[in-house]
């Protein structure tokens, strides 16, 4: 079920945005994949400064090393969020694609993240009453090579074809986000152009230099994964899709990697886009029409939840993180969210 939050007292509420798209895509910071995405919500990229001294003392778990940024604390436009969330995961490029233990490390530790009651306590603040996330397996591995090239296109065309086939049914497409993991070595993109996934191509290019004036960005240039949402028949179906982060062959990164084994760097994406999804779900169909009111919570720069905290870490060493559980059961691979109560980045585990 959705519920409309009611804005925090830190919120500006319905005040006019002073941004042109909201960003819904999670990128390396100062990577050309940044740079085009941030030409293209008519943004520039943040200054940040010690805003401490102003917005007064932090708590505690703020992000140690970090500054408070009250400046880049969210604020409710007036969307839907998803408080009860259900993900569903899907791996493409078929078994032969996939290690058996990455997927069930993908599967169990972001399942563990999300229903995590003290990693949810960052998140309950954005939200009137309690809040849940549920897994619902088992996950799917799509048949089919692992292709060289994924799309936005490609996804929503894929997305179409699944429910379309039934793939979806029994879920509840309102409040469920359907997760794409791609295979080490594919290249995703944010181009609206199917990029012909599962013909013949060449194998991907090397990163393409900063003077590129293609818009398009790239997991070879620094793009981790997205969210979205697609209509079809007047139903809405939210997706999030992301890169096998990896140091590839060649010595470049394809995506965002800030752990040392790749499925974490799977786990960090989703647990991004997903807190995204339950904040801001609607922001793809925002962007599309210019329909502000679509939008949830995001700030006043048009980051949303997991946005400024990655680009206020340039070296990505404190705001990703593997934290303990609640229960004691083990250890999590996480990126931090944005905390108005904390004026930047939180870590309920401190």
């Amino acid at each position: 079920m959705a519920t409309t939050p009611i804005p925090s007292q830190s919120a500006k509420g319905y005040a006019k945005s002073a941004y042109e798209v909201a960003m819904n895509v999670v990128v390396m910071p100062a990577t050309n994949a940044e740079k085009k995405c941030r030409q293209k919500a008519g943004l520039t990229r943040p200054v940040v400064s010690d805003e401490a001294a102003a917005a007064g003392e932090a708590s505690r778990n703020l992000v140690p090393g970090l500054p408070s940024t009250a400046s880049h604390n969210l604020e409710f436009r007036g969307g839907r969020t998803i408080a009860n969330l259900t993900f569903s995961n899907f791996y493409l490029g078929g078994n032969a694609a996939w290690q058996d233990s990455d997927r069930a490390n993908i599967d169990q530790k972001l399942a563990k993240a999300m229903s995590d009651p003290r990693l949810n306590s960052v998140m309950g603040q954005y939200f009137r009453g309690p809040i849940t996330s549920q897994f619902r397996g088992p996950s799917q591995v799509l048949d089919g090579s692992p292709p060289p090239v994924f799309s936005k296109g490609d996804v929503e065309t894929l997305v179409t074809q699944l429910q379309q086939s039934g793939a979806f049914a029994g879920f509840d497409l309102a409040s469920t986000v359907f997760n794409f993991m791609l295979p080490s070595g594919t290249e995703l993109t944010t181009d609206d152009a199917p990029a012909g996934a599962g013909r013949a191509q060449k194998p991907p290019k090397e990163p393409k230099p900063i003077v590129d004036k293609d818009d398009k960005a790239s997991s070879l240039e620094g793009l981790g994964g997205y969210h979205g949402s697609v209509i079809i028949a007047g139903q809405r179906i939210y997706y999030a899709i992301g890169a096998f982060s990896e140091v590839l062959a060649n010595g470049t990164q394809n995506g965002i990697v800030a752990f040392h084994e790749a499925w974490k760097n799977v786990v960090a994406t989703f647990y991004h886009e997903l807190n995204e999804a339950r904040t801001d779900p609607d922001v793809e169909e925002a962007n599309n029409t210019g329909n502000n009111a679509l939008v949830g919570w995001i700030s006043t720069q048009g980051e949303e939840i997991g946005d400024f905290p990655i680009f206020e870490d340039t070296m990505l060493t404190h705001v990703f993180k593997e934290v303990p559980l609640a229960d004691n059961s083990g250890t999590v691979p996480i990126q931090f969210m944005y905390s108005n109560r904390v004026n930047g980045p939180e870590d309920p585990t401190l």
